[in-house]
């Protein structure tokens, strides 16, 4: 199957919530009840209240001619809306900034519990080896056992090396071992696991900082990218942990996971819209190779139903 059909696949879910938005076109003419009506269909995707405003008083103003009066058209004015939000954060991909950036390249991986840090580094790892590179794994979640032995399992699955410690040790130490073998190693990209950490306890994000504090000290300009594993069925509730982290860390970089299990895959657009934040990876299924680069064109194209998105 190829990328466009598993992203279509996996925002199915949200392209029926968008898609029926769309039909309550069908037959009407769009005036106020309907404009309402439709808010309401996106307001449920998750797009966010700025957003959906915004799309609200662009159709007002494409209704004025004929072009959003028919479904079609609607989607037309929709599909360029979307889009115009969502290209500014379709940037570098990791692979990008990988060649473009200094041996070995540090990728700090952060995020709550449960969002899929740990499997979101695995699926990263193997596109790596696939490309020739050598990954290093760093287990630096050393609060969970399972979670030391969960990236151990896939560091031997994809045939990369890692760096753990005990149980209960510190991370900070565990992530300076992880570029000191990284730096004597020859090592091409190193991946970090951390704890999951909620974005409203301060004590743990303290924690979280002294990792990145300690990365540098050892590797100066380091880490390269703080990527943020989000969530996408935690809809608004994913926003508001980016907020937070983005504050705390200075994220860089967003992967966005379980787009298939949610029909609110509209968050992608809210977080875009706000946060300005690259959107490095989208996940939309379990393989590896459901975790591809954000592209603004074919995730639009996707929402939609379409090959491409009307531009």
């Amino acid at each position: 199957m190829g990328w466009f059909q598993r992203l279509s696949d996996g925002l199915g879910k949200t392209r029926n919530v968008m898609q029926q938005s769309v039909d309550r076109f069908l037959g009407r003419t769009p005036d106020q009840e309907v404009l309402e009506e439709l808010e309401a269909a996106l307001l449920t995707a998750d797009l966010g209240a700025r957003v959906v405003d915004r799309l609200i008083r662009q159709i007002n103003e494409e209704t004025r001619g004929a072009e959003a009066q028919t479904p079609e058209g609607l989607q037309n004015v929709l599909s360029r809306s979307l889009y115009s939000i969502l290209k500014p954060v379709s940037g570098s991909t990791i692979d990008q900034l990988i060649n473009d950036g200094p041996k070995p390249f540090v990728v700090l991986v952060v995020g709550v519990n449960g969002v899929g840090k740990t499997t979101t580094i695995a699926k990263m790892a193997q596109r790596m080896r696939q490309a020739g590179r050598r990954p290093l794994l760093v287990a630096g979640d050393t609060f969970r056992a399972a979670a030391i032995e969960q990236l151990q399992v896939w560091g031997d699955r994809i045939g990369a090396e890692v760096i753990r410690q005990r149980h209960g040790a510190d991370p900070a130490a565990v992530a300076f071992d992880g570029i000191v073998a990284a730096k004597a190693r020859k090592i091409d990209v190193v991946l970090i696991d951390t704890a999951g950490r909620l974005h409203t306890k301060s004590n743990l994000m303290d924690e979280l900082r002294k990792v990145k504090r300690v990365i540098a000290q050892e590797l100066p300009g380091a880490p390269h990218e703080v990527l943020l594993v989000l969530d996408a069925t935690l809809g608004q509730n994913a926003l508001g942990q980016a907020r937070q982290f983005h504050e705390a860390m200075g994220v860089t970089g967003l992967a966005l996971t379980k787009l298939d299990g949610t029909a609110r895959g509209g968050i992608v657009v809210a977080i875009a819209d706000e946060l300005k934040l690259p959107l490095r990876l989208v996940g939309v299924g379990e393989a590896a190779e459901d975790l591809q680069d954000f592209n603004a064109e074919a995730f639009v194209a996707a929402l939609f139903g379409r090959r491409t998105a009307p531009l």
